[in-house]
């Protein structure tokens, strides 16, 4: 008999895993999910993208807003789950990981013990990995620090973004989710305690302030960086237009030319066409598309038509 799920989770990545679990038969006894916010200048109610797949699944949604409230826990009890997963949600308190009689067990976008923490797939790219992978481990008192039950990796290509990383790994997630769960009822699976490494590279959530692009560095590192955040939340720069005004915009695509040249570290090259380059001190970086703050996404060469950029100067 298939062990009874309580699903704990928020973000599209969220989904795959919960899809996979209902498609491979598993009763699903609850959803646990964020609260419903208000955004936008209307103040629409928007739900989280796990919210939206249960209630389309008929699947029953429990939204705290403290996971210690005495009445949630309470509802969770009620349940009756034999093992509950986690998939990018809040940490959990111990009244609540510890609930289950099978364990509780969290996908994570990563090859534990690297990359712990909220942001993963950004910092994985943005340090110039080659692999990555999505790791299945038993939640304890520490965050990422558990027990490892699964893992699978794959390569990081230099087309690899962030957004072609998330995908690639949701969908690794949901085979390793299921696999995870059959090898827990089964009793096949033998925890084992995360590997004790040198260096341990960090993953801290990504603020607005993180983004901007600092053209004094290499243009490997740029370019990583660029891919890093890309699609979200995008890396930044600024510009001065040579009027006094200012420019924000998004960097989302960019490539490296490797080069020595005597142009100053942060000046701007141009041919008002279809290319738009900046010094760095081993070489150029071409911006391919961008995002001008209150505006869409576009290609550089559509940018250089409505832009005369020859008198810019960047802020680095």
């Amino acid at each position: 008999m298939k062990p009874k799920i309580v699903f704990m989770g928020t973000p599209d990545f969220a989904v795959e895993s919960l899809d996979a679990i209902v498609e491979a038969g598993y009763e699903v006894g609850a959803v646990v999910t964020v609260p419903d916010r208000k955004s936008g200048r209307g103040l629409k109610v928007s739900y989280s993208a796990v919210k939206e797949y249960a209630l389309a699944h008929s699947l029953p949604v429990l939204q705290p807003e403290k996971l210690r409230d005495p009445l949630f826990l309470e509802e969770l009890q009620a349940v009756g789950a034999d093992i509950f997963v986690v998939v990018a949600f809040r940490m959990l308190p111990q009244a609540v990981w510890g609930m289950a009689p099978m364990g509780t067990f969290n996908l994570h976008a990563s090859l534990l013990p690297q990359y712990r923490g909220a942001a993963p797939i950004n910092w994985a790219i943005i340090n110039g990995e080659t692999e990555s992978g999505v790791t299945t481990f038993l939640l304890n008192e520490k965050i990422d620090e558990g027990k490892i039950l699964l893992q699978s990796s794959t390569p990081i290509t230099p087309e690899d973004n962030a957004g072609t990383l998330h995908d690639r790994l949701a969908a690794m997630g949901r085979t390793l989710v299921v696999e995870t769960l059959k090898g827990l009822a089964d009793g096949k699976l033998n925890p084992q305690p995360q590997p004790q490494q040198a260096e341990l590279r960090p993953a801290p959530k990504i603020f607005k302030a993180d983004c901007a692009i600092d053209w004094r560095r290499g243009g490997k590192e740029i370019f990583d960086f660029v891919r890093g955040l890309s699609p979200y939340p995008a890396a930044t720069t600024t510009m001065s237009d040579g009027k006094g005004g200012t420019i924000e915009m998004k960097i989302y695509e960019v490539a490296y030319e490797r080069c020595q040249h005597s142009a100053a570290v942060g000046s701007i090259e141009s041919d008002q066409k279809k290319v738009l380059k900046i010094a760095v001190k081993d070489g150029f970086v071409m911006i391919l598309s961008l995002q001008i703050s209150g505006k869409k996404r576009i290609s550089v060469g559509e940018f250089l038509r409505g832009y005369n950029v020859l008198d810019w100067k960047l802020t680095i």
